[in-house]
């Protein structure tokens, strides 16, 4: 698995980690490793993960800013 050595050197959000935490457990499960770690290291999240937690997230509508 190829990883950004600039993210290893970071540590991962401590309120995303949190998050990560609270899943129902068959939830955390599914999650992979390079997906929990975009999730962690705030980086694009794949569309497999948003799809695993698109009960769990709220996604940024731009047409309700209007």
């Amino acid at each position: 698995m190829e990883t950004n050595s600039s993210s290893r050197q970071e540590k991962p959000d401590p309120e995303r980690m949190a998050v990560l935490r609270s899943l129902p457990l068959d939830i955390k499960q599914k999650i992979t490793g390079e997906e929990a770690h975009a999730f962690l290291y705030n980086e694009v999240l794949p569309d497999s993960l948003l799809e695993k937690l698109k009960d769990y997230i709220l996604l940024e509508d731009d047409s309700t800013n209007k």
